[in-house]
């Protein structure tokens, strides 16, 4: 099943400038390469990531966010948002990634890629957009944008179709999980079923998160 297609496959140019933080470089800012691009399950060849305590596990192999969305945040920010500006290795379109159940699996040109779960906000994300405010809003929108590992390695061009391989029996999209992890509560009775799907660091920290909420409705009643 067509889902959509790869608008541009986006690898990072380091950054030193004084929005990077901590570790004084990123891999945020990243730029559309015109040829095929190896994903493998180690990560993307010709990326670099910087801060391999947040970043750069296997099921952070690869970052896709929607072209839709970015004309989003240009029109909101006025700024002249272009693929590669959130930090993706894919420009995704005609389609909508954040609606992409945790556990469902993309063939895209010769890899295969699992759909792990959301994208954090972070406040280097919000240097490289020079917008303090940035982690709020972007949360509030909710549209984060997938984590992908690689299941099986291959080559990734400009123009490839998105397909759908196959989906998990469960309803727990990226944009549900995301709105979750970050405060929404009321949909703690969806999310059991996702955790089995999620590597063991998320879904560790997702079970703290529903046992809180378990305990809220207990004091509660």
């Amino acid at each position: 099943m067509k889902l959509g297609c790869v608008e541009s496959v986006n690898l990072a140019v380091v950054s030193t400038a004084a929005w990077t933080g901590r570790k004084k470089s990123s891999g945020m800012d990243k730029r559309p390469t015109a040829g095929p691009t190896m994903f493998t399950p180690d990560g993307v060849a010709g990326d670099t990531v910087v801060d391999r305590a947040v970043h750069g596990a296997w099921y952070q192999a690869a970052y896709a966010f929607q072209l839709e969305d970015l004309r989003y945040w240009s029109e909101r920010l006025g700024k002249d948002l272009v693929p590669g500006n959130a930090g993706e290795n894919l420009t995704l379109a005609g389609f909508d990634a954040n609606a992409a159940l945790v556990g469902e699996r993309w063939r895209i040109g010769g890899a295969l890629l699992r759909v792990t779960g959301p994208r954090s906000p972070c406040v280097v994300f919000a240097g490289f957009w020079d917008h303090q405010k940035l982690v709020k809003e972007f949360t509030q929108v909710g549209r984060p944008g997938p984590y992908l590992a690689v299941e099986e390695a291959g080559e990734v061009s400009p123009g490839d179709t998105v397909e759908l391989v196959d989906r998990p029996e469960h309803d727990v999209s990226v944009a549900t999980l995301f709105a979750f992890l970050f405060g929404n509560r009321e949909l703690a009775d969806r999310i059991p079923p996702v955790l089995a799907h999620l590597p063991d660091p998320w879904a560790e920290h997702t079970e703290k998160l529903l046992a809180g909420a378990q305990r809220g409705t207990v004091r509660q009643t």
